[in-house]
């Protein structure tokens, strides 16, 4: 399918637009779409536009993730520099989106997920409306929050981040709003007027001109319980804390960090924590990249993927099959620097100047 088929990208006055236009594969992110925002960010730089404004078709998702179709087959047969470059093109893009230098609009409707998250949610304005879901699920096919939503998550009130990280809950709009994805909400039904305002006027002012209340955040009733749970030092620490309360609410999120892969979630857990004490997204994106990089190689993300995606039994088999075998030195491995692999050094850059 040619790429003009995935994406539509124009100028309309002095707004720059993108839309998604895979909806039947809720608007999966391939890697030939993400090239293309980029490109299409840097000859914008240069023109004379007001701001830009991401969106996608259909209401089922804004956008469901990366396509990780031909990651799965090419690292299944053993080439692993596929992804990663993959991964160190699609984090230099979402670095780009939040140093851009005009306004970034994100439509962040329906489904945003994973790397639709990285497209949206570091825009200057984020906006989801009563049909958005939220969530950075990777450790259920064993990757980490990663396209910078470490960088978010560390940035969440009290013990959230390390909550959302650890067992992948899909946020309704008030949980995004309170948690920084997003900055405000729109009525779904409204949203085609408020995009055909921002065409007209290329002014960011209709933006409070069209939002509303956010929905309550359904954590709300479980914040001091969040709080207290995923305080504790460790993934494995938390989840035992979980199961020696005996609350519905605590049961069902132990159960739902138990459904990750172990060595994801608690590299995750950690990363929440480091991500705490940077100064910056892109020293987040670094970090993130380390794991990634690691994750096909040394981690768990061939096996989660074929069981949650490829043939779909929802029973993988991993190496480290519980989080009581994960100590710190897997987690260790995982995040170490890549300074020395294969007698170089494969750490991230990206532009505007490394971490």
């Amino acid at each position: 399918m040619a790429l003009e088929d995935d994406i539509h990208i124009r100028k309309v006055g002095h707004v720059g637009r993108i839309t998604l236009t895979r909806p039947k594969a809720l608007n999966a992110l391939t890697y030939e779409m993400c090239l293309a925002i980029e490109e299409t960010l840097d000859e914008w730089a240069e023109d004379d536009l007001s701001l830009v404004l991401i969106d996608a078709e259909g209401e089922r998702a804004f956008c469901a993730g990366g396509d990780i179709a031909e990651l799965y087959q090419t690292g299944k047969a053993g080439d692993y520099e596929y992804g990663r470059t993959f991964w160190a093109d699609e984090y230099r893009l979402n670095a780009k989106i939040k140093q851009y230098s005009i306004p970034y609009i994100g439509i962040m409707d329906g489904i945003t997920m994973g790397g639709g998250v990285g497209i949206s949610a570091h825009g200057s304005d984020r906006v989801v409306t009563e049909g958005s879901m939220v969530a950075m699920p990777e450790c259920g096919i064993g990757l980490v929050p990663d396209v910078g939503g470490s960088f978010i998550l560390s940035r969440s009130p009290g013990h959230l981040g390390e909550y959302l990280a650890a067992t992948g809950y899909r946020m309704g709009p008030g949980d995004a709003v309170l948690a920084g994805f997003a900055d405000l909400q729109v009525q779904r039904g409204r949203l085609n007027e408020l995009k055909q305002a921002i065409e007209e006027t290329g002014d960011l002012a209709a933006l409070g001109e069209f939002a509303g209340p956010a929905d309550p955040p359904q954590t709300g009733p479980h914040i001091k319980a969040i709080n207290e749970h995923f305080s504790k030092s460790t993934a494995v620490e938390c989840v035992h804390s979980l199961e020696d309360d005996d609350s519905e609410w605590a049961r069902e999120t132990a159960k739902s960090m138990r459904r990750g892969c172990p060595l994801s979630v608690a590299c995750a857990y950690e990363m929440i924590r480091r991500a705490r004490s940077l100064d910056t997204l892109e020293q987040a994106l670094q970090a993130e990249y380390r794991f990634t990089f690691r994750s096909m190689s040394d981690g768990e993300l061939i096996e989660g993927i074929r069981a949650q995606i490829i043939d779909k039994d929802r029973d993988p088999k991993w190496r480290l099959p519980r989080l009581e075998d994960v100590g710190r030195i897997e987690i260790e491995r995982m995040l170490a620097p890549l300074d020395d692999i294969d007698g170089n050094n494969r750490e991230l850059t990206l532009s505007g100047g490394q971490t």
